[in-house]
């Protein structure tokens, strides 16, 4: 009778455990809102069915934006179907034409926003070698509402542009932070027509402190600087430059709003909604009281473009020829705008102005704001467009 051996060559593995199953789904959740990226997101519901049920439960999302595509340029999409409606060229009017050779640095970007670029789905055979060109075109576009579809419990939503919708010069600064409800609550404009660095102030004070003199029509820094704007301001183009920002940065910014109203329709429970680009030029937000206004009373188009009528505005301005900062940052034709529908300013004090300006920038710019609303201050109205 034989006897029956072990065979000492078999290995009993023990079954792996994963411990990311051990982990609530509370606390997964928590994890996934500390990711917020919506593209990384997508990459975790494909780890396993547990995570693709658990990401459309995150209440806060960041949504990049690669590229932007303005609708003027034939994208894959309306080239691959030669008989589609897109692909027809429609005459314009010529003043329509001028409007848009005269906007063109805002208006093109605004048009687009509503298309964005992801990576499409790729087979998991493609090496990721790939150059340049095969990978761009396997590029789709998709709408913010198709991105964020499959999210049922956003709270929380930040959406950042590849750039600022304002063509400006190298050196310009021009930056606009505006809250919207149904229309425009108030806008701040924040511009320079040049910043010089403390590493620069030294040689360039010896080169132009005279020129600056004569620019600024004798007014400058120190004992001749009474708050006043210069007169050279009214004849040089520096006010014109001034309405330009500041009607630019107002199109800009309903331009935004207009193109939020699907995703503000879509998400209910929506309380924090904020568009804004990587360069930090524009910032568009929105709150709970403010997205819940739009949702009971549908915003006002504008008949011109697709974006939000602007209403009739009281503005106040502030400007200095040369503003020191304390870091050692000067601005030169330093502007500040605050800017508020003329019916809310009637029914509001006229120094709450001063609270929410001044705080509308991040630093070393929220001081800037604060130094400027302590000068001499200059009302403007402008009509509803």
């Amino acid at each position: 009778m034989g006897s029956i051996r072990p065979d000492l060559g078999v290995r009993v593995h023990p079954v792996p455990v994963d411990h990311l199953d051990r982990l609530p789904d509370s606390l997964m959740i928590l994890i996934f809102n500390k990711i917020g990226d919506v593209k990384s997101l997508g990459r975790c519901c494909i780890v396993s069915k547990r995570f693709q049920s658990l990401v459309p439960q995150v209440d806060s999302v960041v949504v990049r934006v690669d590229c932007v595509i303005s609708d003027d340029e034939p994208s894959s999409t309306s080239s691959s179907s030669g008989g589609s409606a897109t692909g027809v060229h429609k005459p314009r009017h010529p003043m329509s034409s001028l409007f848009r050779i005269f906007f063109s640095g805002i208006l093109k970007p605004l048009q687009s926003i509503s298309q964005l670029i992801a990576p499409s789905h790729r087979r998991l055979a493609l090496s990721e070698d790939l150059d340049g060109e095969a990978e761009q075109n396997n590029v789709t576009h998709h709408s913010p509402t198709q991105v964020l579809k499959n999210f049922n419990e956003i709270k929380v939503l930040r959406i950042e542009l590849p750039g600022g919708e304002l063509g400006i010069d190298d050196g310009v600064l021009l930056k606009w932070n505006a809250n919207f409800g149904s229309t425009l609550n108030n806008c701040a404009i924040l511009g320079a027509s040049s910043i010089v660095h403390n590493v620069d102030r030294n040689i360039e004070c010896q080169c132009t402190s005279v020129t600056d003199d004569a620019n600024n029509g004798g007014t400058g820094v120190g004992e001749n600087d009474n708050g006043s704007i210069p007169e050279s301001f009214y004849t040089n183009g520096g006010l014109k430059l001034r309405v330009v920002w500041t009607i630019s940065s107002l199109i800009a910014a309903s331009g935004r709003h207009y193109l939020l109203q699907p995703i503000i329709a879509e998400h209910k429970i929506l309380e924090s909604l904020v568009l804004t680009d990587v360069d930090g030029q524009g910032v568009l937000s929105m709150n709970k009281e403010q997205l819940e206004e739009l949702r009971a009373k549908p915003l006002s188009a504008s008949s011109a473009s697709k974006r939000t009528l602007i209403p009739a505005l009281n503005m106040r301005l502030w400007y200095a020829p040369h503003l020191d900062l304390p870091n050692g940052m000067v601005l030169k034709g330093a502007t500040l705008v605050a800017i508020r529908p003329s019916e809310q300013c009637k029914k509001e004090s006229m120094g709450s102005d001063i609270n929410w300006v001044a705080s509308a920038f991040e630093e070393p710019f929220q001081t800037a704001a604060r130094m400027l609303v302590k000068r001499r201050t200059y009302c403007l109205e402008m009509n509803s467009f």
